[in-house]
């Protein structure tokens, strides 16, 4: 397949690309920069300039090829109203994109978060929430979903709260940023909630699958690690910078502190017995060894 692919440089995106053209798929990958393209074409995908809110630019993109992987969101997360805009943003792309794709039974995969099941881990048939400060994301999967009904092959693919490869990416790669600005390897709350967690490759795995064999209006957990403990999560993050371990305010973590407090692990059973698919790289916890103080 010729595949549209927008968030190509992203910790999820490069892996995306990658895992796409080594098992046989052509990549059209958006661009916002020359650095951007530069990365793509060496990677061995072709370039499409533009940003995410050209809409003209991702329709052509989508029009030209044979599904898309939707994966750019805006990297602005310092408050309440940039994340709002972030999130407008990837909603009026998804609409764009399947409008482009009504009709034709052309895959459209996109992501979004595992959600909470209180005192369980969730799975693939728990609902998104709506509410919160990413609850708009929700809405945008959801109608990104309900385009099944109109001739798109559309899924969506959730993500854990830490992706990571070399120590680095998701939420625990938000912790290591705020050790090495404060002093301390912190956590909110006591420590003990749950974080769900993959390895950037083996989620790229499941995007190829997704957009391979998914049936339309499907969500599908990638999940490697069900749930590791903030507390353990901060602890290797300390050893290895040579930082104190400890709680902290809520504030250190902005508008995600919700998302941070909560526990929230999560199931994929459900996704490896339908689409076969088996993480094989590192946990959470073993490739945050791979960090530098």
């Amino acid at each position: 397949m010729h595949v549209f692919v927008t968030g190509g440089t992203g910790t999820i995106g490069t892996a995306v690309v990658a895992e796409l053209l080594d098992t046989g798929h052509t990549v059209l990958a958006l661009a916002r920069s020359d650095a951007s393209a530069t990365t793509l074409e060496s990677a061995g995908a072709e370039v499409l300039r533009g940003s995410l809110t050209d809409l003209d630019v991702l329709r052509t993109g989508a029009a030209g090829t044979d599904g898309v992987i939707s994966l750019a969101f805006g990297r602005d997360y310092s408050d309440p109203e940039a994340l709002a805009r972030g999130i407008a943003e990837e909603n009026a792309a998804l609409t764009a994109l399947g409008e482009e794709l009504l009709g034709s039974d052309r895959p459209l995969v996109t992501v979004s978060g595992t959600p909470r099941a209180p005192g369980r881990a969730a799975t693939e048939e728990d609902p998104l929430p709506t509410d919160g400060p990413v609850g708009g994301r929700a809405l945008s999967v959801m109608a990104v979903l309900a385009l099944a009904s109109r001739g798109v092959r559309s899924s969506a693919v959730r993500m854990p709260r830490t992706v990571h490869e070399e120590g680095r990416g998701g939420f625990a790669g938000l912790l290591t940023e705020a050790a090495r600005r404060t002093g301390v390897a912190g956590y909110p709350g006591d420590g003990s909630q749950r974080w769900p967690a993959v390895h950037a490759r083996d989620a790229a795995v499941l995007f190829r699958l997704a957009l391979e064999r998914a049936p339309g209006g499907t969500a599908w957990h990638a999940v490697a690690d069900e749930g590791d403990a903030v507390r353990d999560i901060a602890e290797v993050i300390g050893r290895r910078l040579g930082l104190p371990v400890e709680r902290v305010p809520d504030e250190t973590f902005g508008p995600f502190t919700p998302i941070f407090a909560a526990d929230q692990p999560a199931s994929s059973a459900r996704t490896r017995e339908a689409l076969g698919w088996k993480p094989v790289h590192p946990g959470l916890l073993e490739d945050l060894e791979n960090l530098r103080p």
